[in-house]
């Protein structure tokens, strides 16, 4: 493994990048990721793109479960180093594993028994679509397993102040996702054209890459991994912590992504093209978010590790260093959904009559930017000190406003535009609340001496 980054003592902004920019290279790699994907199943056309996009919202579901483990593993681990003990890590790390690998397990199986009604609850129109919609998911959830190791390792190896290994790990998936696709999608020499499948078991079999890669970066480490044996029994207590810790953050996920579902069965009444858009659309969008989310795991291992060496003066700086990077990063992507909306999406559906459609999704969405990074940053923050429940509360309530907003909204003038806008009034309200609960926090822990 690569040298691990000292982030209990010396400068904060230095410590702080060197840990977040390999997390934030590797969130943007897994954009990148989605997006080759996207490319190449959007030249098949938009009814593949409807199919995926469907049928991608329950590899969402699945993260939200992924994150129970990782979540409250990635949290006990910086804990657990940030006061040396080593061993207690090992056995935080193992029990995340362990449940990780057994719920994807579990999820594959009930995805592929259940691939139908799973589908079927989109109400899409075209049995074309829906077709292609169930072979993705369980090829894509049905193999989930891979995905879950790889989001639990992430967590663990960030915790220990090491960044750059998923992140390699993370590119070589790409690598063999880039080549695979244009393979399997239409068929290249022995392969025959598989389309929206081929695009799934490229998917997998990258994903499969990235497992291996972290398992063989990890063989020699001497801090934690080296403690771990997967068919030990697990350890009740820690697992229990991991659950009580990871479990807010998990049903925030779960329940974000239960009504974007609603959400888009609502938009699938405007048809299977708005499908396509705002499928499109959210994977542009996603070149903020993800990478706000690779800095929140960073501000996770950082926090977590100088809270749990009693630090909280470096806890207080370290937040507001983060907090400057993800404000320059969220004006930057907001400029770019404002200004080259038209440009970026053409890159994905060059069907001329769905560009202005999927101009309008992006530069409203583009609104509200900043508010959404420093909404994700701050939720690792939170979770850095062991608070789960507060980013999860937050999220679930104002997240659930987009269903009465968007059936309110689609119901004016606006008309589609109008779910839209549902989806950035609630992100920048999002942001506003959690970032002034999480200063206000920080001030009651001043005030009581910590």
């Amino acid at each position: 493994m690569k040298k691990t980054i000292q982030l209990l003592d010396g400068p904060i902004f230095p410590s702080l990048t060197k840990l977040a920019l390999p997390v934030v290279g590797a969130s943007l790699v897994q954009m990148a990721y989605n997006m080759v994907d996207m490319i190449w199943i959007g030249r098949v056309g938009s009814n593949a793109v409807a199919a995926v996009g469907a049928a991608g919202m329950y590899l969402w579901l699945s993260n939200g479960i992924a994150s129970l483990s990782k979540v409250g593993g990635q949290i006990k681990v910086a804990h657990s180093l940030g006061a040396g003990d080593h061993e207690d890590a090992a056995v935080y790390a193992r029990s995340a594993l362990q449940l990780g690998i057994f719920t994807g397990v579990l999820f594959g199986i009930l995805a592929v028994l259940l691939h139908g009604p799973l589908i079927g609850f989109f109400n899409l129109n075209s049995p074309e679509v829906i077709g292609q919609a169930e072979i993705y998911l369980m090829i894509t959830s049905g193999l989930v397993v891979f995905n879950f190791i790889n989001t639990i390792m992430t967590g663990i190896i960030t915790a220990m102040g090491n960044s750059q290994t998923p992140f390699l790990a993370t590119c070589m998936g790409l690598g063999v996702n880039f080549l695979l696709d244009p393979v399997l999608i239409f068929g290249m020499g022995p392969f025959p054209e598989m389309g929206v499948a081929g695009a799934a078991l490229a998917t997998i079999l990258a994903q499969a890459i990235v497992t291996f890669t972290l398992a063989f970066s990890v063989r020699k480490d001497r801090m934690v991994f080296d403690k771990i044996h997967l068919l030990q029994k697990p350890d009740r207590k820690h697992m229990a912590t991991i659950v009580r810790i990871g479990v807010p953050m998990s049903l925030q996920s779960m329940i974000f992504t239960f009504i974007s579902m609603i959400i888009a069965r609502i938009i699938a009444e405007w048809g299977d093209a708005a499908v396509a858009v705002q499928k499109v659309g959210n994977q542009i969008e996603s070149i903020s978010w993800m990478a706000a989310d690779g800095f929140s795991a960073a501000v996770n291992s950082f926090i977590g590790q100088n809270y749990g060496a009693g630090n909280m003066r470096r806890v207080r700086k370290g937040y507001r260093v983060a907090s400057v990077i993800t404000i320059v990063w969220g004006i930057f992507c907001t400029a770019i959904l404002l200004f080259l909306p038209q440009y970026i999406f053409r890159i994905f559906i060059p069907e001329q009559e769905l560009v202005p459609m999927g101009v309008e999704y992006l530069q409203i969405l583009g609104m509200s930017e900043i508010f959404l990074c420093m909404e994700i940053m701050t939720t690792g923050a939170f979770s850095g000190l062991g608070k789960t429940i507060p980013p999860a509360v937050e999220s679930v309530v104002l997240t659930s406003a987009r269903i009465p907003m968007a059936l309110i909204l689609s119901g004016t003038a606006l008309g589609l535009n109008g779910i839209w806008w549902s989806i950035s009034i609630s992100s920048f309200l999002k942001g506003v609340v959690l970032v002034t609960w999480f200063i206000i926090y920080l001030s009651k822990l001043k005030r009581k001496g910590k």
